[in-house]
């Protein structure tokens, strides 16, 4: 978990923080799952278009392997570029 998320949460009570943890918790589980269900539901959409045989054909294979790696490219490049404007936006008080 992202300690900075919890820095300002120091003036509540044990029990709150633990209760605050927990949440911030949950949401970066559902977040990620989010984003996993997107990608799959993406590239399945994007690259499968029959279903002649149970597994993937090369061309499919291959078509899966680029949409997951652009997608996971562009997920870091925009999550990096949040960072960045948060650290930007943070001002010492």
């Amino acid at each position: 978990m992202d300690k900075s998320l919890l820095g300002d949460l120091d003036s509540l009570p044990e029990e709150d923080k633990v209760r605050m943890s927990a949440m911030i918790e949950q949401l970066q589980i559902r977040d990620s799952l989010r984003m996993y269900n997107t990608l799959v539901e993406r590239c399945f959409t994007d690259c499968v278009d029959t279903f002649r045989r149970k597994s993937l054909d090369k061309q499919e294979e291959t078509c899966v392997r680029r949409c997951a790696e652009k997608f996971l490219k562009h997920s870091m490049r925009v999550g990096m570029r949040f960072a960045e404007l948060n650290q930007g936006a943070a001002t010492p008080d």
